[in-house]
């Protein structure tokens, strides 16, 4: 089986860019022929390790020196492609010229298939892959998060995909409500927990890990806290990742007097090592999809304090068993929840085991079948 993955930046960090990168090597090692189209490059070498089995191919080096000239490397930044809704997320990334190379790519195409990995993607492929390419549409978040001009988009162009792959049940029900006529199926995101190193439950520290932006709601993390440590002063807050809300996280560290209790650690290529240094994990997220990072935390047998946001965490956690989930946005709870297990090894001890039989569900073994499945089912569906 010929399987293309188009990704926006595979040479980037990102629970996304991990989760197809690891797929396609799955799948290479199941024996299919996988290449992964990266639509933009910025960096020498990918951040996660690629199978050699699968190909690696760039649509837009853009790698400083690479370009032609300064008024082609101007070019690409700021003239906007039009199919593109503004509202995408990583709307920044598609200039006319990125935008040209994936409709130019898909256009090329003649068989196999073609799995886009976020709106921007599945857009253009639903409007300008070929009928003869399977095109899969991998959503990894949820419909309401989108924003109302992407939403207008994805319920008009995404019925002529043949299928939609969400990760939650919440999603595929969001999904065919506005979609009828179009399978969505739910995958979940695969978990390699094989040889991973358990927490001991015996740091005094919490982990959180994620790029610095709204989203990810550190600002309601730094805060609650603030108010475990007035009753449990030796514990620590490790936060991993970096992005555009990193000088306003540190600022906000300073406002509460937490700078010797919280830290912004940067990136980490060695996140699995320092998750299972920790000690419990905090997902403080206003919204996800399905978070990556605190299920691997869940394989470091940590248990996790999480906001019952849409959609993720509710639907991997069960309350009182592997984790506790607090009302969206209520950063009282979330102390109080972080005080529970900060105060109790015991129960986290307890949790962290609970959580480590949970995650037995995402194994690759479990997960991969069921897109092998998808795609049989899929391309027999054109014999």
């Amino acid at each position: 089986m010929k399987i293309r993955y188009m990704i926006l930046h595979a040479y980037g960090m990102g629970g996304t860019i991990r989760t197809v990168i690891n797929q396609a090597g799955a799948m290479a090692e199941a024996g299919h022929d996988v290449e992964v189209v990266s639509v933009v490059r910025r960096r020498r070498e990918p951040r996660f390790a690629v199978d050699p089995r699968v190909t690696l191919t760039t649509l837009v080096d853009q790698r400083r020196g690479v370009a032609p000239d300064s008024v082609a490397r101007r070019a690409w930044r700021k003239v906007r492609g039009r199919v593109v809704p503004r509202g995408e997320f990583a709307a920044g990334y598609f200039t006319e010229r990125v935008e040209k190379a994936v409709i130019d790519y898909v256009s090329s195409l003649d068989d196999g298939i073609l799995v886009t990995t976020r709106p921007a993607l599945n857009l253009i492929s639903a409007r300008r892959t070929p009928r003869s390419v399977v095109r899969i549409a991998q959503e990894h978040m949820n419909l309401a998060a989108h924003r109302e001009p992407v939403r207008r988009q994805i319920i008009r162009h995404y019925g002529k995909l043949d299928a939609i792959v969400v990760l939650t049940g919440t999603d595929r029900a969001d999904y065919q409500r506005v979609l009828p006529d179009v399978p969505v199926v739910r995958i979940p995101n695969a978990v390699d927990i094989l040889g991973r190193r358990l927490s001991r439950h015996e740091n005094r520290v919490v982990a959180a890990a994620g790029r610095l932006v709204a989203q990810k709601g550190f600002d309601l993390l730094v805060p609650a806290f603030g108010q475990v440590v007035r009753d449990h002063p030796d514990w620590r807050l490790r936060i991993y990742g970096t992005g555009q809300k990193q000088d306003e996280l540190h600022a906000l560290i300073e406002e509460h007097g937490l700078r010797e209790s919280v830290t912004l650690m940067g990136q980490s290529d060695r996140l699995g090592e320092e998750l299972a240094e920790a000690s419990l994990y905090a997902l403080s997220s206003r919204f996800e999809g399905l978070p990556m990072v605190m299920i691997e935390a869940m394989s470091h047998a940590l248990p996790v304090v999480a906001f019952d946001c849409p959609t993720g965490p509710g639907e991997v956690l069960t309350h009182e068993v592997d984790g506790l989930l607090v009302p969206p946005g209520d950063v009282d709870a979330f102390a109080g929840a972080l005080g529970r297990l900060v105060a109790d090894r015991e129960l986290r001890g307890r949790m962290g085991a609970a959580a480590l039989a949970t995650v037995r569900e995402y194994a690759p073994e479990r997960v991969m079948p069921l897109w092998e499945n998808l795609f049989a089912e899929l391309q027999a569906g054109r014999v």
